[in-house]
């Protein structure tokens, strides 16, 4: 089979990791990239389609999210009664979700049933029922989800930043809102499905255990019949930032802070996953050390990267009581700004240990493989082996990670809270210098 093929192998700890990568794309616009992995017996497949919540249109935001839904209650031959049954007999672990740029269908199962699955999915992308009496309990589902937020308000918190930290509609809560989601009728849902379910810009991964050839084989028969044109980029506006307060009678305040960052595809990447590793990555990390163990701030307390196609972010999370919201936001900050005026050998030696360890479980999770090829294929146009990663984790220094913190200070947050009282924002978190 015609396609690029990536050989690699590194040596970690006495563990040998092999890979081997290979891509090809197809007339109709769909990518397919393949990693085969040794001594396993799964394989697993993530097909991100250009269906993403910020292609929802304002007045129907959460289509998408009932699209997902919808496209597994019935297929080709089969209603969603015997979709479902030919997936579970075929133990297939199959999940659907709708991320900001991509709606995404990821499934894992043994290789040998690889073929079978491939052709089911076959079916939902390019034959799909989409009955209008299997369209309102899709509804309601979505629905549901959007109302559990409110049982779920760190959760919520979390949403509700990225939506002012993004810019619009990119941050978009993908549930959309219940004014919103009673707009959408089964006619627009449909209609949204047959704008957006397009192989032009589709990614499918699958790593594991399977046959490369045999895989081309497979996808050009199944989905070279797929026909569609790219989906119009949706159109961007300045994000909100700024602090917001919900009240909300509760024994618990959450406090959400989001700065930008580089994004997967800068220079500085490498040292920003340092920086954030350092910071909450194990038990010795500073947050956990500084707010949780030493003051007894709160019961939680963490960052974490996340990055877009063009935008990024760290986004830093606390959940404390509300008498103690206003030093835990204090403390925090404090500490993420603290950052840049110094990182010990040991916390650097340690976040690289623990980078490093993350990256060779992910080497033996099919699922995980198939998920990182895509994201990578997305964001930078290429595949990137573990020892690429590993290397490059390994080669970050001191300095490195002072010059992305001074290129990217901890300031100018945006800043989300729930709980009884609003908090004032600390005149630091509003400083970028």
């Amino acid at each position: 089979a015609q396609g690029v093929e990536y050989p690699s192998s590194f040596e970690w700890k006495g563990l040998l990791v092999s890979e081997k990568f290979y891509t090809k794309e197809f007339p109709n616009g769909l990518t397919l990239l393949g990693q085969p992995m040794e001594n396993v017996s799964s394989a697993a497949m993530a097909l991100a389609v250009c269906g993403g919540s910020a292609y929802d249109p304002d007045s129907r935001a959460g289509v998408g999210s009932i699209a997902s839904e919808w496209l597994l209650r019935g297929a080709g031959d089969r209603d969603s009664r015997a979709l479902n049954d030919a997936l579970d007999q075929l133990g297939c672990q199959h999940h659907e979700t709708v991320q900001s740029e991509h709606m995404q269908f990821s499934a894992a199962m043994l290789g040998r049933n690889l073929s079978e699955v491939l052709g089911i999915y076959g079916d939902i992308l390019q034959r799909p029922r989409l009955e209008t009496e299997t369209f309102e309990p899709c509804r309601q589902l979505i629905a549901q989800d959007l109302e559990s937020l409110e049982d779920e308000p760190s959760r919520k918190a979390m949403a509700k930043l990225q939506e002012k930290f993004f810019p619009h509609p990119l941050g978009r809560i993908s549930y959309g809102s219940a004014q919103s989601l009673g707009a959408i009728t089964a006619d627009g849902a449909r209609e949204h499905v047959q704008r957006h379910l397009s192989p032009a810009g589709a990614i499918l991964a699958v790593a594991g255990a399977f046959d490369w050839d045999k895989l081309v084989a497979d996808v050009e028969k199944t989905f070279s019949p797929w026909t569609g044109v790219a989906a119009v980029t949706p159109q961007i506006t300045p994000a909100a930032g700024g602090a917001t307060h919900i009240p909300k009678d509760s024994a618990q305040t959450h406090i959400a802070l989001a700065h930008k960052a580089v994004t997967s595809s800068g220079e500085g990447y490498y040292a920003a996953r340092i920086a954030v590793a350092v910071l909450s990555q194990g038990m010795g990390s500073r947050l956990f050390t500084e707010v949780r163990e030493k003051r007894g701030l709160c019961y939680h307390v963490s960052s974490r990267y996340t990055s877009l196609k063009d935008y990024a972010g760290m986004i830093t999370y606390a959940g404390t009581r509300p008498e103690l919201a206003a030093e835990t936001m204090k403390v925090t900050v404090g500490e993420l700004r603290r950052e840049a005026q110094g990182v010990e050998p040991e916390e650097l030696s340690r976040a690289k240990t623990q980078l490093r360890s993350a990256l060779v479980m992910q080497g033996q999770s099919t699922s995980a493989r198939a998920n990182s090829l895509a994201t990578d294929w997305y964001h930078l146009g290429r595949l990137r082996s573990l020892d690429e990663l590993s290397a490059a984790i390994q080669a970050v220094t001191e300095d490195d990670v002072m010059d992305y913190l001074k290129q990217y200070p901890a300031g100018n947050f945006t800043v989300l809270t729930i709980g009884p009282e609003a908090i004032d924002v600390p005149a630091e978190a509003e400083s970028d210098s």
